[in-house]
């Protein structure tokens, strides 16, 4: 094939805002249908990106002999029933992060994947994609820092809307589900491994009964990763990366398409800026997956990261529920 033919799975803004139009931009993508539970919805949205067809129902697009692969950007509490579904019908799959609402959720479907390994099926964590943190994972592996001691970051906005569904507990919502996520994954990314153990501090929001404030420990054996995330506090991003012999600092997690991107390179009171012009990353994922599909290669990163990372956000919760260090079995 000279693209993978794609269908979208509702019209969420993180799919009409960001992922579609990346999607367009690629090399090796075609957005061939869209689908919503209101066909109006579908039809309109359709006619605004250019996307030759719209189905009423989730069900068509993914029985549709016409379309390749599925883009999931549903509500968490949604990403293991239809990504098993698509798979079900034959279709490749990118789901949107988090995996679902539990490692055991997830499990689902990593287990119906092994079934058809002629499929790809990966989660969506599009931040690993960019140059800045393939340049930053570089430099670490190269020694710039000296021995990698200790990532510490930030993710933090401010939202208190009731309707919104990062406020819905029921459907999974929360900052640790939305955004922590990215300060786990990306922690293990920079690091290679898993973290031996975790020790975390939760804040409940009394009204959405959300987590709107956690911060968390986390032992990787050779040195740590710290974090807060936070829906309720001012918007901020920042990674450090510290070692024996240097720093690398990021100055966002998830980049904005439309910026040029920096980080700095500290080593003793020597500071080095790198920095690279505006880039989608997107659609580097988007595009990589594809090409992953058209050549019958691995994906990026496989399934059971995703299952790994949601094991580490639930022994955070255990940890702050119980007041206690949590091991992570396996680590």
């Amino acid at each position: 094939m000279d693209k993978v033919r794609w269908g979208v799975l509702s019209t969420a803004k993180i799919g009409t805002n960001r992922v579609i139009p990346a999607m367009q931009n690629g090399k090796n993508c075609e957005v061939s249908a869209i689908a919503s539970r209101q066909l109006d919805k579908a039809q309109a949205v359709a006619k605004e990106l250019g996307i030759a067809k719209a189905f009423g129902s989730y069900e068509e697009l993914i029985s549709d002999p016409a379309i390749d692969a599925i883009y999931n950007p549903l509500p968490n509490h949604l990403h293991v029933s239809w990504t098993i579904k698509a798979l079900k019908a034959g279709k490749h799959v990118l789901c949107e992060k988090p995996i679902g609402l539990s490692s055991a959720e997830g499990q689902e479907i990593v287990d119906e994947a092994e079934k058809r390994p002629q499929l790809k099926v990966m989660e969506a964590f599009m931040y690993r994609h960019h140059p800045q943190w393939q340049k930053a994972r570089q430099l670490i592996k190269e020694g710039k820092i000296g021995d990698l001691r200790m990532v510490q970051s930030v993710f933090s906005f401010f939202n208190v809307n009731a309707d919104d569904i990062r406020n819905k507990a029921d459907l999974g919502g929360g900052g640790l589900m939305d955004i922590g996520c990215y300060n786990v994954s990306l922690s293990r990314f920079i690091y290679g491994s898993e973290p031996k153990r975790v020790c975390g501090i939760m804040e409940i929001d009394p009204q959405f009964k959300t987590d709107r404030l956690v911060s968390a420990i986390l032992d990787f054996g050779c040195g740590t990763a710290v974090f807060t995330c936070s829906t309720q506090l001012s918007r901020y991003q920042r990674v450090n990366i510290f070692g024996t012999e240097g720093r690398v600092e990021l100055e966002n997690i998830n980049y904005p398409v439309d910026e040029e991107s920096k980080l700095w390179l500290q080593r003793d009171n020597d500071i080095t800026e790198l920095s690279m012009p505006k880039c989608d990353h997107y659609g580097i994922q988007c595009d990589q997956f594809s090409l992953a599909i058209m050549n019958d290669t691995e994906v990026f990163t496989p399934i059971e990261d995703a299952i790994a990372n949601m094991k580490v956000l639930e022994a955070i919760v255990q940890s702050a529920t119980d007041n206690t260090w949590v091991s992570l079995r396996g680590s």
